[in-house]
């Protein structure tokens, strides 16, 4: 009996589905609890190849979402423990760790040849970045789950944006750290992820393109949308890394003294209160706002733009402490 027997069976899938998925080649951005569900049933579909991309380690504070990983996994790199485990789940499907966080300036050389990008990460910068490089290039399929709720979306290619879905920064964020989350909510927005990869790579089945999905735990309740005809943005913000800044650019760097170093050696520290028409923006042409996720970036930005006309991009810095955690 053939491995893929049961999924050929199905109409609307069948051998040319089955032929088209062992050709494609991916890129999954994060690999914890949306991914576990995504890389469990693509691999396991026998997707050709499939690179995953994260640059955390495992934690045993998240393995209730993050069921790809085992005890014996902890400590290791996401990416690496991944990868041997779809491995073991199907040896037909290539998989490629890759240490490395996400940035802009990166993007290209991990998405420049696949298929499709699934947006897995826990982060608001990376979600961002990723629509502002697939846009006109690939399939986007962008998922995010805090709490009792979530939802996924096909995005970008023939699709508009994640910036056209949602323009404007929310007045508040949640993340699983601050506002925690239930693993099944995860398994189920992670599983449509996966659903929806199919969809696109195969080509046989509805186009999820153009279509979001919401899911809300407390009473059990799908919604969503389709978003096909929303038009894109005027103007947004990039975000850029640091490697990008250049001479001439003020930066501003949100944090506290207490929370991480400046970004560059004459970057000026200011508070979100600071960005005030009182800014020495003479002769600027170009503002650089630096946070540790993007957030205060993003605000600052659009409270600069409110009485500044020039460019303006974000960093998203993130986690000073990082690597020392990592260990």
């Amino acid at each position: 009996m053939n491995r893929y027997d049961r999924q050929i069976s199905v109409a609307e899938f069948g051998v040319d589905g089955q032929k088209k998925l062992a050709t494609a080649k991916i890129l999954v951005v994060g690999a914890g609890g949306l991914a576990s569900p995504v890389l469990q049933y693509l691999a396991g579909a026998g997707l050709g190849h499939i690179n995953v991309m994260d640059y955390d380690i495992v934690s045993v504070n998240n393995m209730h979402r993050q069921t790809i990983f085992r005890t014996d996994d902890l400590g290791l790199a996401k990416a690496v423990a991944a990868a041997t485990n779809m491995r073991g789940l199907n040896p037909d499907c290539q998989i490629t760790p890759i240490i490395e966080p996400l940035t802009p300036d990166n993007i290209a050389t991990y998405a420049s040849d696949v298929d499709l990008v699934l947006d897995c990460a826990d982060s608001f910068a990376v979600s961002y970045s990723l629509s502002d490089y697939c846009l006109n290039r690939l399939p986007l399929i962008h998922a995010s789950v805090v709490g009792t709720a979530g939802y996924v979306g096909g995005f970008c290619y023939k699709a508009p944006s994640l910036r056209a879905v949602f323009p404007d920064l929310p007045q508040r964020f949640g993340s699983c750290a601050e506002d925690g989350v239930l693993g099944p909510i995860v398994g189920i927005i992670g599983s449509l992820q996966a659903q929806m990869t199919l969809a696109v790579i195969t080509k046989q089945l509805s186009s999820p393109l153009g279509q979001l999905v919401t899911y809300e735990a407390i009473g059990n309740r799908f919604g969503g949308f389709r978003f096909d005809e929303v038009e894109e943005p005027d103007a947004s913000l990039a975000f850029i890394s640091s490697q990008q800044i250049k001479s001439g650019d003020l930066v501003i760097d949100l944090r506290a003294a207490g929370e991480a170093d400046l970004i560059t050696a004459d970057a000026q520290r200011l508070g979100l209160d600071q960005i005030t028409p009182d800014l020495p923006l003479t002769g600027v042409g170009h503002v650089v706002f630096c946070c540790r996720s993007g957030q205060r970036a993003w605000a600052a930005a659009e409270k600069l733009s409110g009485f500044w006309s020039g460019s303006i991009s974000l960093i998203a810095a993130g986690d000073p402490n990082f690597m020392q955690k990592r260990g």
